[in-house]
């Protein structure tokens, strides 16, 4: 219980290996203490978010977001499948690994539209296949500047970081907002 409730994106097969235990054990125990599945931990986390998102809609977002602070915080998962990944290697294309830290940017904006102006990324170590990508995101005070807003992605499998990123987006409130077709 402790484990989950410190981490609740862990998986069974993690906390197999964490506790030394059968997956059939981890299973049982959870049904015991009515600790529902991840899958629905997350889907109760999302619910429970604070907010909704503004800047974009929800099936543009890549990833699932499980907790949004507009303006202040958001955490989003993104499971690596099939699909992304190089077939020789089953490594994470990074491209995705981005968007979902972008989408999660610009998506913890309280605006109707917000745009990426720049950003600043380091690929850590590579993501495979199967692997969960969870993005936590923070909204940084940027001094002097109603149109901008900065905002740090880092990007976790398990516990070590794979993704770091610094964004800064655009708002569509502010004096010196350029928003132009063709934005990100």
């Amino acid at each position: 219980m402790k484990l989950i409730e410190e981490n609740p994106f862990v998986t069974d097969q993690e906390l197999t290996r964490q506790l030394k235990v059968s997956i059939q054990t981890i299973r049982l125990d959870r049904l015991e203490l009515g600790i529902p599945e991840l899958r629905e931990r997350m889907k109760l986390m999302a619910e429970r978010s604070y907010d909704q998102v503004r800047s974009l809609p929800l099936h543009e977002v890549i990833g699932d977001i499980v907790d949004l602070q507009l303006d202040k915080s958001g955490i989003s998962i993104f499971e690596i499948r099939e699909e992304h990944v190089f077939s020789r290697t089953g490594i994470a294309r990074g491209h995705h690994v981005f968007a979902q830290a972008n989408s999660l940017a610009v998506a913890v904006i309280n605006d109707e539209i917000a745009l990426t102006f720049s950003a600043d990324i380091r690929f850590i170590r590579s993501v495979h296949l199967g692997e969960k990508c969870i993005a936590k995101a923070y909204v940084r005070p940027m001094s002097g500047n109603k149109g901008k807003a900065k905002v740090e992605v880092f990007t976790y499998v398990g516990e070590e970081m794979v993704f770091q990123g610094n964004f800064v987006i655009y708002r569509s409130t502010g004096d010196d907002n350029p928003i132009h077709e063709g934005g990100n």
